[in-house]
């Protein structure tokens, strides 16, 4: 499960203007490229000079099996992304391509939305993506780059195909008109019943149904799922990335490693989810070693039915200094359980494993490329969890590199959309620590809190599971960033601090995370309609004592707290009701929440805020180029593996097409 950035305003992003502890050393530039709603940076890796040359090959040979996914996330996002991709890139590197007309321009912001989409559908929003430039040019330079048509023209232009990536349309058959390809010729009653008849409500260690498949029907006309595996679907792609795995198991940092990795390496061979599930249970196990890593279909925040995962990488180190805090509340974990404001029915009896990290990312691929989480927390079944714990990280190079890149512009949202003065400073002295407080509660502990009771289904809440999810972790976080108890621990700095998390938490939720949505659009994102359930909600509830209260001045509309006790009191109340709705399984209270509070967005307002954030002229968005890391040869071995910064986004791009396209 991960947690997103949650806006240009906050996570110390914060508002554009936060101060950071650390400085940015010498001239080095993080923002590298801007187009469309979206902005690109480069990360840079701290502690990688530490690492011994061992560890440094350990995190290449992982660097490089994620990488080597990258066409599988592309293919299971549509089933003609690659296609279109592979034209684009036949454009872009064709010498016989005219690139002097105006239009290409057009064409060029259309390939590098696309690229950072990981496909023709928006990575946020999930709504198709159009080129600005005519059908006619577009054909121009496709004739000129050789490329044959076979109707890709029609599906780059036409709105009535694959319009969005998951269909948030209830009222339709969400998996027919969805865009995914993890589904083929199946509607989603007879995907629904088919894996009603091969699961066991009752197994205490159910596998995860469907995780790896896609479901099609056979020449008779059967529902049957076909694996990603070697020698099932995506067997070249998958057969690099286990190469790779067994490069970095020969060097790996322990015996903990080595285990794991054999037992990925032979679940991506066999595709079986017991064996998976051995994995993550060793991975879990690992809390001594520097380097770690993600890989493999993970979250399925993309399928409309909330059972395929798309695929994913991720390599990291640890930064030791930063985890201090992440460790002293995996240490107090039982404590956090004990007090949660829900009933005690869903608590957990005995917290297990819990292990908490602040991490420098070192490879980003798959489902978090270019467009990357700041908290992580894995592994997503809830039984292993409970059983065997779980590891959580906020990846602080990525969030400090947020921080930076924001100093580098010269306006900021926070001035825009904090009502006064006073909420500006609050934010400036204590936004940065209090978010990242929020992200660390959020990964380490939230997502592992609670429990469900004895046979609820961990697909209890189908298409609204991830948004629930998040919002309960959020609400998690929410609640004990404000509680005495994380001064006592030395984490929070200040017993006033976490206003500042509160009244960013509300504008966000309420108001400048609209600026991500076109207006007339419904709220469609998980991770958004979570902020959107969690501010609404405790804006409706507590009208009557204003704890929220809506203001206007100067003709702009504010949202500001007036009470922040009573706000935390609505947290405990909401996060009591989630917890319910998830441990018991009630699909409708889950559904009527979010469709209630987390859908639909007040024109008025939406038009006012994307009005203000348009005059800011800032990108909603923002991903990331990885570092080159390069192996240094002498005398005919390595002696070092080197990263190398590259600012070019679009040739780090085309360079992964041809080095690592495999389908």
């Amino acid at each position: 499960m991960k947690t997103l950035v949650k806006m240009m305003t906050m996570a110390g992003i914060a508002a554009s203007v936060a101060s950071c502890d650390t400085a940015p050393e010498g001239d080095f530039k993080y923002t590298i490229d801007a187009f469309a709603d979206l902005k690109v940076m480069r990360y840079q890796i701290p502690g990688w000079e530490d690492l011994s040359l061992q560890q440094k090959e350990y995190a290449y040979h992982l660097a490089e099996a994620a990488k080597y996914g990258r066409d599988i996330l592309w293919d299971q996002n549509c089933k003609e992304n690659l296609r279109v991709r592979h034209t684009l890139e036949a454009i872009l590197e064709s010498p016989d391509v005219k690139k002097e007309a105006p239009e290409y321009k057009d064409f060029l912001v259309y390939a590098k939305r696309v690229f950072f989409s990981n496909g023709i559908h928006h990575h946020y929003a999930e709504d198709k993506i159009f080129p600005a430039c005519d059908r006619s040019y577009f054909a121009e330079l496709m004739r000129e780059a050789g490329v044959v048509d076979n109707g890709l023209l029609d599906i780059i232009y036409d709105p009535t195909i694959y319009p969005q990536r998951r269909s948030t349309d209830t009222a339709g058959d969400i998996v027919k008109e969805s865009a995914v390809n993890f589904y083929e010729g199946v509607t989603r009653e007879e995907v629904e019943k088919y894996y009603a008849g091969i699961m066991d409500p009752k197994d205490p260690t159910p596998i995860s149904y469907g995780l790896n498949t896609k479901v099609v029907k056979d020449a008779d006309g059967k529902v049957v799922e076909l694996p990603w595996k070697v020698g099932g679907i995506y067997s070249a792609a998958i057969e690099k990335i286990c190469e790779e795995l067994a490069k970095a198991r020969e060097v790996a940092e322990n015996d903990i490693q080595k285990r794991a990795l054999g037992l990925l390496i032979e679940y991506y061979h066999t595709g079986d989810l017991h064996k998976w599930d051995e994995f993550n249970i060793e991975w879990v196990k690992d809390t001594i070693g520097t380097v770690d890593f993600i890989n493999g279909f993970i979250e399925d925040y993309n399928d409309p039915l909330g059972r395929k995962a798309a695929w994913e990488g991720y390599v990291n180190i640890k930064d030791f200094e930063a985890s201090r805090r992440t460790e002293t509340l995996s240490a107090n974990a039982q404590w956090f359980e004990d007090n949660s404001p829900v009933d005690p029915r869903f608590k957990k009896a005995t917290v297990k494993g819990v292990s908490a990290k602040v991490i420098n990312a070192v490879c980003l691929a798959g489902d978090s490329y270019p467009s990357t989480p700041i908290g992580i927390n894995l592994p997503n079944a809830d039984w292993i969890r409970k059983e065997h714990g779980s590891k959580s990280v906020t990846i602080a190079n990525i969030t400090h590199t947020y921080d930076y890149s924001a100093q580098e512009m010269p306006t900021s949202t926070l001035a825009e959309f904090a009502y006064n003065k006073k909420e500006i400073e609050m934010e400036k002295k204590w936004g940065t620590i209090a978010d990242e407080i929020h992200t660390d509660l959020h990964e380490c502990l939230g997502h592992g809190s609670g429990q469900l009771l004895p046979g609820v289904s961990a697909t209890a809440m189908g298409e609204y599971a991830s948004a629930l999810e998040e919002a309960r972790a959020d609400l998690f976080g929410l609640y004990y960033t404000a509680d005495p108890k994380m001064v006592e621990l030395g984490i929070m700095p200040d017993p006033e601090a976490y206003k500042a998390m509160y009244s960013n938490y509300i504008r966000n939720g309420l108001m400048v995370q609209f600026t991500r949505v076109e207006l007339g659009r419904p709220n469609t994102e998980a991770h958004m309609q979570n902020r959107k359930l969690i501010a609404e909600w405790c804006y409706e509830k507590g009208k009557a004592d204003k704890v929220i209260e809506k203001k206007t001045k100067g003709g702009k509309t504010y949202f500001v707290v007036n009470d922040y006790q009573k706000l935390r009191a609505l947290f405990a109340q909401l996060l009591a009701e989630i917890q319910r709705i998830k441990s018991e399984g009630d699909y409708e209270a889950g559904k009527n929440l979010i469709e209630t509070y987390a859908v639909h967005i007040d024109p008025q307002l939406h038009k006012e805020v994307l009005e203000r954030y348009e005059a800011l002229n800032l990108k909603p968005y923002g991903g990331f180029i990885n570092p080159d890391i390069i192996p240094v040869e002498k005398d005919g071995a390595v002696v070092d593996y080197v990263p190398v910064y590259t600012d070019d986004y679009l040739g780090q791009m085309l360079q992964y097409g041809r080095k690592y396209g495999t389908l």
